[in-house]
């Protein structure tokens, strides 16, 4: 358990506290390639680009060859791109080394819970999915808090460089205590072509969106995300002709997994608008320093450190199916309650050279707390029973690629549903700013770069125009937040309606059908 939760834990880590670092970094490391607000937003995308396009490919490589190998070579391999990323002379290479950091998580994530599948059963693996979410749902959550501190007191390159101690623990624990296993149905070559056409599909899609997203959705954007969908498309039919085929169609059979997949892409989704969007808003438009943009969401992670254990055994016990209905309902009311927050509210400049700062100020306690304490309970009856249906539903000789496609989905989710997101957000914003300052050019470049962020003005544009920003940064962000909310929404009724397991049940078995599509 050590081994797994650490190393799922830093690679979540990871996704989350750069984020709060990425001001810094622009601020920092020269680039040729990359424009200021470009290079930072590719700094985090890369990473989750490669840790996409490759998890099923990971997934299934875990149940042919060997769950406790792959997943040490990928536990070593992100020790060492960590302090390739914390030593980067400039932002290009950054780029680079986080691209080869995704590779190496996208090898870790999938073997933490199908070793976790084969090692323990019954209530008991309800329970240790239920330590292992609290612990990466933890860490996910915190890690704007941490980054946020190390980029204030320490510097950017050391929220790169913490994960090292965490995978070295990780990794020892690996070798010293996980025994190997495998799928030992798995026989003939590795599929190395439905691997090559997942990783264009997934990766196809998902650079396109970013690409899009960032650039505009000019042709190039549009010709990628057409390569991806063609890849995705393809991949159904070349795994129904397949001899040993990747993904076997047969997982699909279980409704649970199908119906959980299609939740997952919702309200994961729906979790990358939020936590991207509220470091944003925060920091940049109400003036919250690094630190308190982290620490404001501690209150949700007491409750997901405290009760996903339980929650996940329970949900193992009792089946998934009110726990994953519920809890989404929860986070999108408490989603919904930071949609109210002012343009006012008061900033939080929380530093750890001043203990006086540690007091937060009565416009956090109302506009903000309320929303994290819904969303944290929401978020341990969630995520922990999810993890453990969907490992359920599937046979354990299968429980790596099943892993792999669930996190597959849960970052394909977010560029899909971010993407739509982040459209009607920047027009919302450039339209509200557009109706408060009518003499200024909203499409300016100049403007751009003068109002990011918001509460570090340049000097470029007026006070006047600053406010105006401001207000209609607040405006979007409650766009933002009521989609998010809706997208969680969606999932409780997905769970609800589509589930079928109300109580525990035995793993099913798994039947693989004879090749040909026809006989799918």
């Amino acid at each position: 358990m050590v081994a797994v939760v650490l190393g799922s834990a830093v690679v979540f880590l990871d996704s989350t506290i750069v984020n709060v670092a990425l001001p810094k970094i622009g601020q920092d490391l020269p680039s040729r390639w990359f424009r200021v607000l470009e290079g930072q937003s590719f700094v985090y995308n890369a990473y989750l680009l490669a840790l996409s396009s490759l998890l099923i490919l990971a997934g299934a490589l875990n149940d042919h060859y060997g769950r406790k190998r792959i997943f040490a070579i990928g536990l070593f391999g992100f020790g060492l791109t960590s302090v390739l990323c914390g030593v980067a002379p400039n932002l290009d290479l950054l780029v680079v080394f986080r691209v080869l950091q995704g590779v190496a998580g996208a090898m870790v994530v999938p073997g933490a819970l199908s070793i976790i599948s084969v090692t323990f059963e019954g209530e008991e693996r309800g329970r240790a999915f239920g330590i292992w979410a609290a612990g990466s749902a933890a860490t996910t959550i915190s890690g704007p808090f941490i980054g946020g501190l190390l980029v204030d007191e320490v510097s950017w390159r050391a929220a790169f460089l913490i994960a090292v101690p965490v995978v070295v623990l990780s990794f020892y624990a690996t070798l010293k205590h996980i025994e190997e296993s495998r799928d030992e149905d798995a026989s003939g070559d590795f599929d190395w072509l439905g691997a090559a056409v997942t990783a264009v599909g997934v990766g196809g899609l998902t650079l396109g969106l970013i690409r899009g997203q960032e650039r505009g959705w000019d042709a190039a954007s549009l010709v990628i995300i057409a390569t991806g969908a063609a890849g995705i498309l393809a991949f159904p039919f070349l795994m129904s002709v397949s001899r040993h085929p990747l993904v076997p169609l047969a997982l699909f059979r279980s409704r649970d997994f199908s119906v959980l997949n299609t939740s997952t892409l919702v309200i994961w989704g729906a979790l990358y608008v939020l936590f991207y969007v509220i470091s944003l808003f925060t920091q940049g438009t109400l003036g919250y320093t690094a630190a308190a943009a982290g620490v404001a969401g501690v209150p949700g992670i007491a409750f997901m450190v405290a009760f996903s254990s339980r929650f996940g055994q329970l949900a193992a016990s009792r089946g998934p199916r009110a726990f994953i209905s519920v809890g989404p309902l929860l986070m999108g009311l408490g989603v919904l309650w930071l949609s109210r927050t002012p343009s006012d509210s008061q900033p939080w400049r929380l530093t750890a050279t001043d203990a006086s700062s540690f007091l937060p100020p009565v416009s956090y306690l109302v506009d903000l707390l309320p929303a994290f304490l819904l969303f944290g309970v929401g978020a341990m009856m969630t995520v922990a029973p999810v993890t453990a249906a969907v490992m359920g539903s599937v046979p354990t000789s299968k429980a790596g690629v099943a892993s792999a496609i669930n996190n597959a989905i849960s970052r394909i989710g977010p560029q899909l549903i971010g993407a739509a997101v982040f459209v009607a957000v920047t027009a919302t914003f450039y339209s509200s700013l557009a109706d408060r300052v009518p003499a200024v050019e909203t499409s300016s470049s100049a403007l751009r770069e003068a109002i990011a962020p918001l509460n570090r003005p340049t000097g470029a544009v007026s006070p006047e125009v600053m406010q105006a920003a401001r207000e209609a940064s607040t405006e979007a962000f409650h766009v933002a937040m009521r989609l998010s909310a809706a997208c969680m929404f969606l999932g409780a009724i997905i769970n609800f309606v589509g589930i079928r397991r109300t109580a525990p049940a035995e793993v099913p078995e798994l039947v693989q059908p004879a090749a040909g599509l026809g006989k799918v």
